[in-house]
């Protein structure tokens, strides 16, 4: 059985067409994808590297990702938004690899074969997102890094991430986020730990909406990302 919603899927690709319009739905995560981007490449050196980029949408990490030097890999299953990712990539002249493929379905066909694995909000999405850490973890080489970003789950996080985001500033399409699918920052841990890899750093990212930017914090109370290692 695929680890999948239907729902999910369709919704995002129902809104395929828009992942590159920087002032359409996806306008957070193009705001947000320069702050994602360089975490990432200060911790893991991305020139050079082979990199997975785990629910991809429609490429908007991928292709920078690509632009900083790494062979990358980015799969989702709406088909819709690689479709999209595909013709921005051939566009934008940037050699990207986009497939339709569940991670747990590549992990059995690609075992160690990344350098760096990124998996950006997309765990709050799956119906079980230990099982997505866990191929996570066997798809990267002994000695690779992996990058998550979730939702941590508490009332502030609700306030923030849906009430706020979704019905009072309309940074989100009301209905993108499932509160009870939402993750500890532990439970992400544990997760981690259960499937072989080593925590490394976690920072908390949070939005001003008077200047609207985005930066890394200490408090990983609503949005946070995971920089993980494989040690073995």
């Amino acid at each position: 059985m695929a680890n999948v919603e239907a729902a999910e899927v369709n919704k995002f690709a129902e809104l395929a067409h828009q992942w590159w319009d920087p002032q359409g739905v996806f306008k957070p995560l193009h705001q947000l994808n320069p702050l994602r981007l360089n975490y990432i490449d200060d911790r893991a050196s991305l020139n050079g590297k082979q990199v997975l980029d785990v629910g991809c949408g429609g490429g908007i990490l991928s292709e920078s990702m690509a632009q900083r030097g790494a062979q990358v890999t980015g799969i989702d299953l709406a088909d819709k938004s690689l479709q999209v990712a595909q013709l921005h990539a051939l566009e934008a002249n940037v050699s990207i690899e986009y497939r339709c493929v569940a991670v747990e379905t590549l992990a059995t066909e690609k075992p160690q074969s990344f350098d760096v694995v990124t998996c950006m909000e997309m765990l709050e999405h799956v119906p079980d997102p230990a099982s997505v850490v866990r191929a996570c973890a066997a798809l990267v080489k002994p000695g690779g890094q992996l990058f998550f970003s979730t939702l941590n789950r508490n009332a502030k996080a609700y306030l923030m991430a849906v009430v706020g985001a979704e019905y009072i500033l309309n940074l989100l399409p009301k209905g993108t986020h499932d509160y009870s699918k939402f993750i500890k920052p532990s439970e992400l841990a544990a997760w981690l730990r259960q499937s072989g890899l080593e925590l490394q750093h976690q920072t908390g990212v949070t939005y001003n909406p008077l200047n609207k930017h985005y930066s890394l914090t200490l408090d990983t109370s609503v949005n946070y990302m995971l920089h993980a290692i494989k040690d073995h």
